[in-house]
């Protein structure tokens, strides 16, 4: 009879092995297109760098902001202006209302079709965002498993906030060491989805995903990640903050709410949106408005360099060696 010891070796081994396939499984190398992913946490110079290299490569950009979607929500989100966009075909941006109901799947149902017509055109796709979850959903497949419930996701996410996600951590262990052992403790968006799919399959997340072979790989990626130093990061955010609110995130924001998108909508309750919401509300002042939001802000660049260092893939590069990473992509198509 095999040990317990060796059953739990071979049982993490099976589901390592199985979450390096997310990224490394392919098909035949020669029929699969190539694509160009640049991400990074936010302020991190991910738009203006690769304009430059759609530019250079005579490439389009594909969005893969989460909020860049949403139409109205344009300083809030560091939308990339007209201007900016000038010369470059951008796609994936503004492509929903903000009370309409989109997730990855429905990016990915959208984006990919926009690649493969580029690909049929001999042009170079860069697919450009911090959101890693939509990355993931366009290279590597999504677990096929229960919907979302909002009302358990609440509970969770606000269990979370109160709590901290270490404490979610360990009930996670205790449902499913092998999830636990592969989800870092401060991954909050992780741990929560790893809770919610456990409550609502009554199977263990680690068990689904073994199940899953992620072997739906369209695409063949370079995946560079900016890497920025972090208190120039920091410094950077800090500024975009102070400029939002110059550039008019307030009146951008109550113009919304004009319109009758309500301000529980998940959209408006996203960065930024939601802060100038408590400032109307006169829950905080303009200087407490701005310092939470330059707070809330580098949080979400931390969790989403957390996110990215997971990923065995990324290739991690200076957004100031622009020649180097023309070298890489060079090498790569």
């Amino acid at each position: 009879m095999r040990s317990k010891k060796c059953s739990k070796e071979l049982s993490d081994y099976r589901y390592k092995e199985t979450l390096e396939a997310i990224q490394i499984k392919d098909h035949p190398r020669e029929n699969i297109p190539k694509l160009i992913v640049i991400t990074g946490p936010t302020a991190s110079g991910k738009s203006s760098l690769a304009v430059e290299l759609a530019l250079h490569f005579n490439g389009e950009i594909i969005n893969s902001d989460s909020m860049q979607v949403y139409r109205g929500m344009d300083v809030g989100t560091a939308k990339p202006s007209i201007e900016e966009r000038k010369g470059v075909a951008h796609h994936m941006i503004d492509v929903a209302d903000p009370d309409e109901d989109f997730n990855a799947s429905t990016y990915r149902s959208m984006a990919e079709p926009i690649i493969r017509d580029a690909v049929e055109r001999k042009s170079l796709c860069f697919v450009v965002g911090g959101t890693g979850l939509y990355i993931r959903a366009l290279l590597g497949g999504l677990l096929k498993c229960a919907p979302v419930d909002p009302g358990l996701r609440e509970a969770l996410s606000r269990e979370c906030t109160e709590r901290g996600a270490p404490f979610l951590h360990q009930r996670l262990k205790r449902l499913d060491p092998d999830a636990a052992s592969n989800i870092h403790p401060n991954d909050r968006t992780r741990v929560v989805r790893a809770l919610e799919v456990i409550s609502l399959t009554d199977q263990p997340f680690s068990s689904l995903v073994f199940q899953h072979n992620f072997g739906d790989r369209p695409f063949r990626a370079l995946k560079i990640c900016l890497q920025v130093d972090r208190e120039l990061l920091y410094k950077r955010i800090d500024e975009r903050s102070v400029n939002m609110i110059r550039s008019g995130l307030l009146e951008e924001s109550r113009e919304l709410l004009n319109k009758g998108f309500s301000r529980e909508l998940p959209a408006m309750n996203s960065i930024g949106y939601r802060h100038a919401i408590k400032f109307f509300n006169n829950v905080t002042t303009l200087e407490e408005t701005i310092l939470q939001l330059q707070r809330d802000t580098r949080r979400y660049a931390k969790r989403q360099l957390t996110w990215f260092r997971a990923d065995p893939e990324m290739v991690w590069m200076s957004p100031e060696h622009t020649d180097v990473i023309k070298n890489k992509i060079e090498e790569f198509i």
